[in-house]
């Protein structure tokens, strides 16, 4: 039964996706606007995830350098995130069918010398972003503008037949993926063979995983991993991000990450906690850019 139920779930998204790929380019974000609204409207959990978050971290978010003050409510930024989901979802449909290249073509890329001065030490690349813009899109723009493939870190889905699908949009722009369950000896093999390696690690973790850090004011558990292979294997962080700004897509590549040099876990959590403050910044100048619907204080305790 639940082997029918997968497949007519992947027959379902496959109709949706090519009906929606098929819609005029030039109404794409007008489109994705409606479907986050229509999301926005129906799904109360998460529409109620993201605006209790944003709520506790609005305050911090107001004081912050980088905030710009476009928003006033969390139920403002809440449905601009909504409506960037939306956008997303038309944009992964496109690039499934093949018809992603013009999406991939009128990005503009800022600091690609800061990927290119790490990339020339010979030790491969780890990209650390977070749920930022369109990450699948963000990914899938490599080979166009680095001519690098890159291995994404990827959660695999409990549906094999959806987890196909999306496997193969990846696979359709030189992209490959490394699932998360057991990653690390695969990710050390293509650091080895001096690949680029794409980490989302904006989630909460559990506690054997993790470093206690501060994130836009309250405690979180986060990814220690960035810091952890990169004390093992000395391959270069460079953070980046991508985001929305007048109808075009900005992907931005930060200079390379210095390691404190403590590989304790003293040490490692100071480095989790500095790489946080990139996403950070770029959370308070990007509000609706970044996928508040996931519980990402969780297990952490109180506000600090």
């Amino acid at each position: 039964m639940k082997k029918t139920v997968w497949l007519l779930q992947a027959v379902l998204f496959y109709i949706f996706t090519l009906f929606v790929a098929t819609l005029p380019r030039s109404q794409s974000n007008r489109i994705g606007r409606k479907i986050g609204t229509f999301l926005f409207n129906i799904l109360h959990s998460r529409r109620s995830i993201a605006i209790d978050n944003i709520r506790q971290a609005l305050p911090f978010m107001k004081r912050h350098l980088s905030w710009t003050g476009i928003y006033e409510t969390p139920e403002e930024i809440a449905l601009a995130t909504f409506m960037n989901l939306g956008i997303s979802i038309v944009e992964v449909c496109r690039l499934y069918h093949g018809k992603g290249n013009d999406l991939i073509d009128s990005m503009v890329v800022h600091g690609l010398e800061n990927f290119q001065q790490a990339k020339e030490k010979g030790n491969g690349v780890l990209c650390v972003s977070g749920h930022c813009g369109n990450w699948e899109l963000i990914s899938l723009s490599f080979k166009h503008h680095l001519n690098e493939n890159v291995w994404a870190i990827v959660r695999k889905q409990n549906n094999p037949y959806l987890n196909s699908i999306v496997d193969k949009m990846r696979s359709g722009y030189d992209n490959k993926v490394i699932y998360n369950k057991a990653a690390l000896r695969p990710i050390l093999s293509v650091i080895k063979n001096k690949g680029v390696i794409g980490m989302l690690a904006d989630q909460a973790v559990f506690e054997d995983n993790g470093a206690l850090i501060e994130f836009l004011g309250r405690k979180a558990w986060a990814n220690k991993a960035p810091a952890v292979i990169a004390h093992k294997t000395g391959v270069p962080i460079v953070p980046v991000f991508g985001y929305r700004e007048n109808g075009r897509f900005i992907l931005t590549f930060h200079p390379e990450y210095t390691l404190c040099g403590d590989r304790s876990e003293d040490g490692i959590r100071r480095d989790i906690q500095a790489l946080s403050r990139y996403l950070e910044d770029f959370v308070c100048a990007h509000p609706a850019d970044w996928y508040w619907v996931h519980r990402r204080w969780k297990r952490a305790g109180e506000a600090i």
